[in-house]
């Protein structure tokens, strides 16, 4: 397998295909191959392979897979989070994906700047307001900010996966933006139109 490693999506070197083990080469050929590319990320943090190998399973588990939440809602949280946090390649990859889910660029690409402007359900609102205090002031949060959420229908599994999903961002984000990650540039024209679902 042949991976163009282009030093500039990351501020750290990247490691190439013989330099990782099997399971990140078996993800990256997979990407190839359903996608037509490899997301930044899984290169730039594949650099420390085991540690990208445990950190990927964690998230592909709470992202990609079915659960509690729908998956535009876990990527609602995503988008919400990651604006906040100004984290330019999980806002675009995610983007591409809260896109795909929702058939909407419009609300996409508001959530991603300021969520109080996209024409977003109760249920939706509550999700974006509880994910905006869990980021910008989580040494305020309390017991009591679980309330909306509940308020609007969400049970005690989808708060749980709700707060772990804004969690995840917050520590992805941070991870992201440290190293500088540039996002790849298919996911800006993802699903702007048809096409195949975002991996990221």
């Amino acid at each position: 397998m042949t991976t163009r490693l282009d030093p500039s999506i990351s501020a750290l070197p990247l490691p190439s295909p013989d330099e990782v083990p099997e399971g990140v080469r078996r993800l990256w050929e997979k990407s190839r191959e359903v996608f037509g590319f490899v997301p930044n990320v899984f290169v730039a943090q594949a650099y420390n392979g085991e540690q990208f190998q445990a950190w990927w399973s964690y998230f592909n588990l709470l992202v990609n897979k079915e659960g509690y939440l729908t998956n535009a809602e876990r990527e609602l949280l995503a988008v919400v989070v990651s604006g906040l946090n100004r984290c330019t390649y999980c806002a675009v990859s995610h983007g591409a994906a809260l896109r795909h889910y929702t058939g909407d660029p419009v609300t996409a690409d508001l959530v991603a700047v300021n969520w109080r402007q996209a024409e977003l359900s109760h249920r939706e609102a509550a999700l974006a307001a509880y994910a905006e205090k869990l980021t910008l002031a989580p040494g305020e949060v309390t017991p009591e900010d679980l309330e909306p959420l509940r308020e609007v229908g969400l049970d005690e599994h989808q708060i749980l996966e709700a707060v772990q999903v804004v969690g995840m961002f917050n520590m992805t984000n941070r991870v992201a933006t440290a190293l500088a990650m540039v996002p790849n540039v298919e996911y800006h024209s993802q699903d702007r139109a048809s096409g195949p679902p975002p991996e990221h």
